[in-house]
């Protein structure tokens, strides 16, 4: 993504950098700075002097935290009241900068700069780190040794660098307890963490299967209403996401429930408190179709692929863990730890739905190049 920000760098444009809490954001922000000769500015919006400079939609104090530079960088930005309206008067009134905003509060910060950034921003997204990182980092053998450790332990920057079990296990505790809620909580109000905690929980239980928000609210004792603002909170500061049903009106066809699917596999174990090894474990196949769906999601951000998501099952339990739409195309995908195939019932009826349409059994074999 280095060299992605760095071509995408343009004066009177914005740089939006999404992304969960420390997964790297400031990192790799100042990889950008020490890889470029821009006069660069740097400010953190959790310091309270660059906040209200910031806040203030005077062209003055805006400039005076520009200076001369050619590209100013806003660390949390979304701790910055009404950013994007500033963001606007920056680039508007000083079109030689271009700027970069780094957000982990997606919810907070798409929000306030969506519109008046119109035509003016260029948004990326950094999740943990991607399988094809650690290929490039430690070769394509020890990658694929070390498999197991990815699924139990996720791809969060300090997991992966940290050896011991134990340290782990602590830091994603620390993660999930301290920085998971942090964003919600102080930015939406909410003060029922205990509520978020067992609503994940729940979720996590449920990697690959729909999810009924009927059912979430009746074991939550919490309105309708009240889980789908949690759960839409969760999407926007990258804990879960959400996959839908696909269809195309076939009557046969299931899409009234979505699924719901982890960033990171570190932080759904830390949620269930379980690092067991695989052979020890009633849940690979949950963990397998959990990694391969947020890894792909990398995967075709890197290769600019812009594709929808789906799954697809039948009324009679026909199902596709993966669906995706891309170019005119669908691709269906069935992940399966161990070898073996798409049944050929499923295969039938899907391919006589939607003729010419590609399928195929994503194993231990085959996934690195699903994942290229």
């Amino acid at each position: 993504m280095l060299e992605q920000l760095r071509d995408a760098i343009t004066p009177g444009k914005v740089l939006v950098l999404y992304g969960p809490r420390q997964v790297g954001k400031t990192t790799l922000v100042m990889d950008l700075l020490a890889s470029i000769s821009l006069r660069s500015v740097f400010v953190n919006a959790d310091e309270l002097l660059y906040r209200e400079a910031l806040a203030s939609q005077s062209r003055q104090r805006l400039g005076e935290v520009l200076g001369d530079a050619e590209l100013l960088v806003i660390d949390e930005a979304q701790r910055v009241p009404d950013i994007g309206l500033n963001l606007k008067i920056l680039v508007d009134s000083f079109p030689q900068a271009a700027i970069l905003a780094t957000g982990s509060a997606s919810f907070d910060l798409a929000n306030k700069i969506s519109e008046p950034l119109t035509g003016r921003k260029i948004t990326f997204t950094l999740y943990p780190v991607a399988y094809g990182e650690i290929q490039q980092t430690l070769g394509i053998l020890e990658a694929r040794a070390q498999l197991e450790r990815w699924l139990v332990w996720g791809g969060y920057p300090a997991i992966i660098t940290t050896g011991n079990p134990v340290i782990r296990q602590r830091l994603l505790g620390e993660l999930v307890g301290s920085y998971l809620y942090r964003d919600i909580l102080d930015f939406s109000g909410i003060r029922r963490a205990d509520k978020i905690s067992d609503l994940l929980r729940l979720l996590a239980f449920q990697i690959g299967q729909e999810v009924s928000i009927a059912e979430l609210a009746a074991s939550l004792a919490l309105n309708r209403q009240t889980v789908e603002q949690y759960l839409d909170l969760l999407e926007k500061v990258f804990v879960i996401f959400k996959v839908g049903g696909f269809s195309r009106n076939l009557r046969k066809e299931v899409t009234k429930n979505s699924r719901y699917y982890f960033y990171d596999n570190g932080v759904r174990n830390s949620l269930i408190q379980n690092f067991n090894n695989l052979p020890l474990r009633n849940d690979v196949g949950q963990l397998w179709e959990n990694y391969l769906m947020v890894e792909r999601r990398k995967a075709n951000q890197t290769a600019g692929r812009l594709v929808n998501a789906y799954f697809w099952r039948t009324y009679d339990q026909k199902e596709i863990d993966c669906i995706e739409e891309y170019g005119g195309q669908l691709y269906g995908y069935e992940f399966k730890w161990q070898r073996g195939e798409i049944r050929r019932s499923t295969r039938a009826e899907f391919l006589q739905a939607y003729p010419n349409s590609q399928l195929l059994a994503v194993n231990q074999e085959n996934f690195e190049s699903f994942l290229a």
